[in-house]
C-alpha cells in the first residue's frame, strides 16, 4: 500500500496538477505526453502537446478497411484542427514558447492551451467538439499583445495522404448582402468506402464576421492535393487582444447523401450563430449528462480519476444514435479498429445504466439493429437463434481479424449482451421496448445457447471449445464466465418472456439449472476443464461471483479471490482487478477493496492527464474498457448499488477509510442520489 500511494503522489507531482474544484486536470510538463480525447460521441479529437495542433480526428461508426488485416477500420477522417499561426513572421512553435499549459475542463468538456510567445504575446485557445452539433468542433482563440505585432493565422484541412481522388476548394457563398467564407476538402476513404467532405472557417468576434469589408483579408492556398489552407493577416497593438474562433465539421456518405452541402451548412451555422449561444448550448448538454455523477469528498485523486473516467464514456457516447463504444472510444484506431466487444455491454454499459438511461438504450439499441446479422451468424456456424460476434462493426458481421481466435470462439459475447438488455428492461420498466426489442433478442440469445450447449450422459450440459474471458486459455471445455454467463442469460430470456405475457420455451430453463460449474477438490470454482493454475489475463471464475452472482456463498466468494487474485497477470488490461474490488467491498473488506481499486487503474495511468491504456506497459488513450471497471468499483463496491429485478437498490455500502462521504446523483429514472457518509 505505502508503494502504491508513493506511486500516485508522484503522478499527481510531476504529470499534472489539480484544481481543487475536482473537475480540472491541468499539465505543465509535456516531455511525456498521451493526449486525451475531446468528444461529442460522434467525433473524436486527440490532443497534441504541439501548439495549434491536434493529432487526429476519429469519426465514430464510419469504417473503411484495415490495411494489414483487410478487416473494418474505424476512419480516422480529414484534420480541420491543425492552424499555424506567425507573429512579426516567425512561426510559433514549441521551441520559442514558454509557460506552456492545458487544461481540462471536464464539466463543460473542453482543452484550454496557454502559453507565452517570446515575450510578445500571451496565447490560449480552448477546443470543443460541439455536443449539440455533433459532426463539428470549435477552437476559440485568444491573442494578447505585449507589443504592437504583426500576425497571421493560417487554418487548414488536412486530407490524409491514403485518401483518394481530393479535391480543395474556397468559396465565398452569399446570400443578400451576407457574405460567408467556407474552405473545403473532399476526397473518398482509402477503400472508397467513404466520400468525405469537410469544412471549415473563420470567425471574427470584434466584428460582423459576415461583412467581407470589415473582416480581415482572407488568402487561400492550396499547398497540395492534401493540404488546402485559408490564412489572414492583422496586426495587434500592445495591450490589446484579438479574439477569433476557427471551426470545422465533417460529414460522410455513412450519414449523409450530400455529405459536400452538409458540412457546408453546418459551418455556416457556426459561423453565423453568435459564440455565447453556440457555445452556451454545448455547456447546457454536459451540464446535463453530468447530472449522473460521483462525487467523493476527502481525495481529490480518486475524484479527478471517476470524473475523467465518467467524462470519457459521456464523450464517447451519444443517447441519441443507437450507437455503441468502443474499447478506446474515440481516441484511436489501434489496436481494436473501433470494434465494439464485451467491453461494452460487461464494462462500460452498467455505469451508464446506472446513471444515463438515454445512453444505455442506445449502446441495446445498436445490438437490436444487428440482430438479423446475429440470426445469420448463427446459421452459418450451425447453431440456432443469435450469435453475436466478438468484434462488431456498422454490419454487425463478425470483424475479428482472421488470425484471432476470439472472432471464431469467444462466444460469450452473445451471453454478455442479454444480460445487458434484462438489466436494462429492470431499471427502465419500458415494457414497449421490452416487446419490441428486448424479448426479441433475449429469445434468440437463448435459443443460440440450447443449440450451443452439449447434453451429458449425467443430465448436466457443457459449452466446449470456447475462447473465455481470460483469453490466454483458447479453445477449452466449460469454461467458468461462458458457462456462468449463458446461465444467467437463459434465465433472464425466461423473465422476460414471463413479463410480457408469452411462454417461455420449457428447455431454457431446463437448460440454464443444469450448466455445469466446474469446482477444484477443495471447492474453489475451477476456470476450465483442464486449468491447472496458470497465469490468467483478466478476471474470469470471479465474474460467477460479480457481476453474475452466481457463487454467492461467502465462504466461496472469498475463497475464489484468494486463488484467483496471484494468478492476474501483472500487464493485464485496466479492469481485471476492479472485479477484485468490487468483491471485496461487498464482503466488507475494505483495505483489498481500495488496494484493488487502485491497482486496477494506476498503473495503466499515463502523463500528464492520467489517460489510461489498456495495460501497464502501453501508452495508448484512451482506455473507455478501464474506465468502465473504474466506475464499477465505486458505483457497485464502495457504493453498494445494485440491479434487480424491483430495480436499482443499495446493499452495504463501504467506504476507504479516508474518503468522508461518496455521493452518486442521478440514479436511474428517478434521479435519486444515494450519499455514504462516515
Amino acid at each position: 500500500m505505502k508503494k502504491l500511494l508513493k506511486f500516485i503522489l508522484l503522478f499527481f507531482v510531476f504529470y499534472g496538477s489539480a484544481q481543487n474544484d475536482g473537475w480540472h486536470i491541468t499539465a505543465t510538463e509535456n516531455s511525456d505526453y498521451t493526449g486525451i480525447s475531446i468528444a461529442n460521441g460522434r467525433i473524436g479529437l486527440l490532443s497534441s502537446p504541439k501548439p495549434f495542433e491536434i493529432k487526429h480526428i476519429v469519426l465514430n461508426n464510419v469504417y473503411d478497411i484495415d490495411p494489414k488485416h483487410k478487416v473494418s477500420q474505424i476512419l480516422h477522417g480529414m484534420n480541420f484542427g491543425n492552424l499555424e499561426m506567425y507573429i512579426d513572421d516567425e512561426k510559433v512553435s514549441e521551441k520559442n514558447i514558454t509557460n506552456w499549459s492545458q487544461t481540462l475542463d471536464m464539466k463543460n468538456a473542453a482543452l484550454t492551451t496557454s502559453f507565452e510567445y517570446n515575450n510578445k504575446a500571451k496565447i490560449s485557445y480552448t477546443m470543443y467538439a460541439l455536443r449539440n452539433l455533433q459532426y463539428s468542433a470549435y477552437i476559440d482563440f485568444n491573442v494578447q499583445a505585449k507589443s504592437n505585432i504583426n500576425i497571421k493565422v493560417t487554418g487548414k484541412i488536412l486530407t490524409p495522404n491514403t485518401f483518394k481522388t481530393p479535391e480543395n476548394t474556397f468559396e465565398i457563398i452569399k446570400d443578400n448582402d451576407i457574405t460567408m467564407p467556407v474552405l473545403q476538402n473532399k476526397a473518398m476513404s482509402p477503400h472508397n468506402k467513404h466520400y468525405v467532405s469537410t469544412s471549415g472557417t473563420f470567425i471574427w468576434h470584434h466584428i460582423n464576421s459576415t461583412n467581407e469589408n470589415l473582416r480581415p483579408k482572407l488568402t487561400h492556398n492550396v499547398v497540395s492535393d492534401y493540404e488546402n489552407t485559408l490564412s489572414f493577416n492583422t496586426t495587434i497593438s500592445k495591450n490589446e487582444s484579438l479574439n477569433f474562433s476557427w471551426t470545422g465539421a465533417e460529414c460522410t456518405s455513412k450519414n449523409f447523401s450530400d455529405p459536400k452541402s452538409e458540412s457546408e451548412r453546418m459551418v455556416i451555422y457556426n459561423l453565423l450563430t453568435p459564440k455565447d449561444v453556440l457555445l452556451d448550448q454545448h455547456k447546457s448538454l454536459w451540464h446535463e449528462l453530468w447530472q449522473g455523477d460521483i462525487i467523493i469528498e476527502g481525495d481529490l485523486q480518486s475524484q479527478l480519476d471517476a470524473r475523467l473516467a465518467l467524462y470519457h464514456l459521456y464523450a464517447f457516447s451519444r443517447g441519441d444514435s443507437d450507437l455503441s463504444i468502443a474499447p478506446m472510444g474515440l481516441s484511436l484506431q489501434v489496436p481494436y479498429n473501433g470494434h465494439i466487444f464485451w467491453d461494452t455491454e460487461l464494462w462500460m454499459f452498467p455505469p451508464l445504466l446506472m446513471l444515463n438511461q438515454d445512453i444505455a438504450r442506445s449502446l441495446v439499441n445498436y445490438r437490436f439493429d444487428r440482430l438479423q446479422a446475429a440470426k445469420e451468424r448463427a446459421i452459418n456456424y450451425g447453431y440456432k437463434g443469435a450469435m453475436f460476434p466478438w468484434e462488431s462493426d456498422d454490419t454487425g458481421e463478425e470483424a475479428t481479424p482472421p488470425f484471432a481466435l476470439t472472432g471464431p470462439f469467444e462466444h460469450h459475447i452473445t451471453a454478455d449482451i442479454g444480460i445487458a438488455f434484462w438489466n436494462y428492461y429492470r431499471v427502465t420498466k419500458d415494457k414497449k421496448w421490452l416487446t419490441d426489442k428486448g424479448f426479441p433478442v433475449l429469445k434468440e440469445i437463448a435459443d443460440f445457447w440450447i443449440s450451443r450447449v452439449k447434453a451429458n450422459n449425467d443430465g448436466s450440459y457443457s459449452i466446449n471449445n470456447v475462447v473465455g474471458a481470460n483469453e490466454y486459455a483458447p479453445n477449452v471445455n466449460d469454461n467458468a464466465f461462458t458457462n456462468g454467463a449463458a446461465i444467467t442469460a437463459l434465465e433472464y430470456a425466461t423473465k422476460a418472456a414471463l413479463e410480457i405475457g408469452i411462454t417461455p420455451n420449457p428447455k431454457w430453463k431446463l437448460v440454464s439449472e443444469h450448466i455445469k460449474i466446474l469446482k477444484l477438490t477443495d471447492g474453489t470454482t475451477k476456470e476450465h476443464e483442464k486449468y491447472k493454475g496458470e497465469i490468467i489475463k483478466q478476471a474470469d471464475a470471479n465474474l460467477l461471483s460479480y457481476p453474475l452472482n452466481i457463487v454467492r456463498d461467502k465462504e466461496n466468494v472469498l475463497k475464489d479471490l484468494i486463488y484467483y487474485e496471484p494468478k492476474l497477470s501483472k500487464n493485464g488490461p485496466a479492469m481485471g482487478k476492479s472485479i477484485f474490488s468490487i468483491i471485496y467491498a461487498r464482503l466488507g473488506d475494505v483495505d483489498n477493496a481500495y488496494r484493488l481499486f487502485k491497482d486496477s487503474y494506476i498503473p495503466n495511468m499515463r502523463p500528464p492527464f492520467g489517460a489510461l491504456s489498456e495495460t501497464t506497459t502501453s501508452n495508448r488513450s484512451y482506455f473507455a474498457t478501464g474506465a468502465g471497471g473504474l466506475l464499477q468499483s465505486i458505483i457497485f463496491g464502495f457504493g453498494g448499488l445494485e440491479f434487480t429485478d424491483q430495480g436499482i437498490i443499495q446493499k452495504n455500502p463501504i467506504l476507504p477509510k479516508h474518503w468522508k462521504s461518496l455521493t452518486i446523483k442521478g440514479v436511474g429514472l428517478e434521479r435519486k442520489t444515494f450519499k455514504i457518509e462516515k
